[in-house]
């Protein structure tokens, strides 16, 4: 990945906001723009360079993943504060921006105290902003993780048997991550069997598969940086009216969904389109969070589809379409993709089946 690109665009960024330098301290942030893959570590951008503030647990693995940058490796007993205070002092910087998100209220004291001179501008998703665009080799892990995500659920959906519980399905499926190659999994897998499935991220518990009519699983992996998240709702041995018009219901809320997915869209009409099915079908109260969300890094980033988000969709970016009912003491329906904005549309990433026909489990 071209991650002096990346930094390129920080300081552009920067050089609006009128600043010198740039403190990235948010983890996802510094793999961004370095590759890194570890954590408590800090990196410095400045108008010419840039130093990662690490200590020596990562010295091999800095070396592997980021050779050609600038470390400041620090003692044991120096502090990462200590480290970026001296990074700071030696790089005759007089106005500093920081990532209000991540530095908590005492840090950003702390380096106030330590750095009397220097003028500290608290900044919010400069960042984030250039992740939200995806680029080919990022959208190719992307796919990556679903391809594995996809096999490990054909595998599971194939074994599944009556006596198994929430948490053995679970415990089985991220063991298939793993042998087709993820990371681990991108999130807690959700695995609820009848009525839990009317808690959006049910915990896996003791309940059995064979006791109820209906299972939902809400999985996905991390390949190794980037990461996938799907959702299928299964009928357990056959489809009652109940489970049918529901589910009907929510795929085509999807359906809707997606066909509003393409360059120029609004965040808020493409939730809309999806929220506006169900609401016609007796169920809007029963669908309780957001149309979906950004995908990449983190399984939760930007652009967050959802009422009021005014984000404007552009070709790169990569979403969730999930829309969902949940009726207590029943059980719940939710089907989830992840679709890439292009240039003319959008492309579909994800090839699990999802008809109502084929969600039965015999």
């Amino acid at each position: 990945m071209d991650f002096e690109t990346r930094r390129e665009k920080v300081r552009r960024a920067m050089r609006k906001l009128g600043v010198e330098a740039l403190l990235v301290t948010d983890f996802t942030n510094v793999t961004y723009l370095t590759g890194f893959t570890g954590e408590d570590s800090y990196l410095l951008v400045r108008d010419e360079g840039e130093t990662l503030l690490t200590d020596g647990r990562f010295t091999t693995q800095l070396s592997e993943e980021c050779p050609d940058l600038d470390l400041l490796v620090r003692k044991p007993g120096i502090s990462i504060l200590q480290a970026a205070v001296r990074a700071l002092k030696t790089s005759e910087i007089g106005r500093l921006a920081i990532e209000a998100d991540s530095m908590t209220v005492g840090l950003e004291d702390k380096l106030s105290d330590k750095l009397t001179n220097l003028a500290i501008m608290p900044t919010t998703g400069l960042v984030e902003k250039l992740r939200i665009i995806k680029d080919r080799e990022e959208i190719e892990l992307i796919r990556v993780a679903i391809r594995q995500a996809e096999k490990a659920y054909g595998v599971i959906r194939a074994s599944l048997r009556p006596e198994m519980t929430e948490k053995q399905i679970c415990d089985e499926l991220e063991y298939q991550f793993r042998l087709f190659g993820a990371k681990n999994a991108a999130f807690p897998s959700v695995i609820a069997i009848g009525a839990r499935a009317a808690l959006p991220h049910a915990t896996p518990g003791r309940d059995r598969l064979g006791a109820e009519n209906h299972l939902l699983i809400d999985w996905g992996v991390c390949e190794g940086l980037y990461r996938s998240d799907l959702t299928r709702t299964l009928a357990i041995g056959r489809i009652p009216p109940k489970f049918a018009r529901v589910y009907k219901t929510v795929l085509d809320a999807q359906r809707k969904g997606i066909e509003a997915v393409k360059p120029g869209a609004i965040s808020q009409d493409v939730d809309h389109a999806a929220r506006n099915v169900i609401a016609k079908a007796g169920f809007g109260r029963r669908f309780t969070h957001g149309l979906g969300h950004g995908i990449g890094l983190q399984v939760h980033e930007a652009p967050r589809l959802a009422a009021k988000n005014q984000t404007v969709l552009k070709p790169g970016m990569v979403v969730t379409v999930e829309p969902g009912i949940y009726i207590p003491g029943w059980g719940g329906v939710r089907i989830e993709d992840d679709v890439l904005v292009t240039r003319h549309g959008h492309e579909v990433l994800t090839h699990v089946p999802k008809e109502l026909d084929e969600m039965i489990i015999e």
